[in-house]
């Protein structure tokens, strides 16, 4: 039986004080191959820590963590690393770009570090490009760019890895409405392939583009999202 992409049991995260900080608490969520799962909270909600703990940045303080069967709790820094760097692809807010070097070229130096070489940076580079439609801006600067343009090299970006998981954090908080609606056809259009995505927002509107949608405040996750939720 194929194990789900994320399996959280009784997660949570307690910052040391004084006074100690509950960010979230006995986060239960299974999510399988092929979903497309958001998550709607106001600012403070706990949406970040979550994220940081999902994409294994942060590590709880209680529960376990199973990222594709693997028990990330019994991982080394560097194994947790590691495998962040095979699995997770990420998507945020601000672009992240380098704004000296061309569309091409910063979604080719994502591979660095996974010790990709060059000869296949390039390709799978210009192959993550096409996916989100750039063909004609690969050569282009950041700084010559649309939003939307830039949030879909930083896209391309999180996909040249091959990931398992897409983790996307405010994707189109930067963006006007238009454009942030072309950002999430072409997730959509991702999910569409079977890509597996998770998407972390304050909007309810952004919400409802998933299959499920979960709420969060005050750490703790439920079913359905509030209607009243707002930045």
């Amino acid at each position: 039986m194929t194990p789900p992409v994320i399996a959280l049991e009784r997660v949570g995260l307690t910052y040391p004080g004084p006074p100690e900080t509950t960010a979230l608490a006995d986060v239960d969520l299974r999510i399988e191959t092929g979903e497309y799962v958001t998550i709607v909270g106001p600012s403070g909600s706990g949406k970040s820590t979550f994220l940081n703990v999902v994409g294994l940045l942060d590590r709880p303080t209680s529960g376990r963590y199973f990222l594709d069967g693997t028990d990330t709790s019994t991982l080394t820094d560097a194994e947790r690393s590691g495998l962040r760097g095979s699995r997770i692809g990420f998507v945020f807010q601000s672009f992240h770009l380098l704004p000296h070097r061309t569309a091409a070229q910063n979604v080719e130096l994502s591979m660095v570090y996974q010790g990709v070489p060059h000869s296949e940076r390039v390709v799978r580079a210009r192959r993550a490009l096409l996916l989100v439609g750039l063909r004609h801006r690969m050569t282009a600067m950041p700084t010559t760019m649309s939003g939307g343009e830039r949030q879909r090299v930083a896209i391309a970006r999180a996909l040249a890895g091959k990931p398992k998981l897409l983790l996307c954090d405010e994707p189109t908080g930067n963006l006007d409405s238009a454009t942030a609606d072309e950002v999430l056809a072409h997730l959509d259009a991702l999910h569409g392939a079977g890509m597996t995505i998770l998407l972390i927002t304050h909007d309810p509107a952004v919400a409802a583009r998933g299959t499920r949608s979960l709420a969060i405040r005050d750490g703790r996750l439920t079913v359905r999202a509030p209607r009243d939720v707002v930045r």
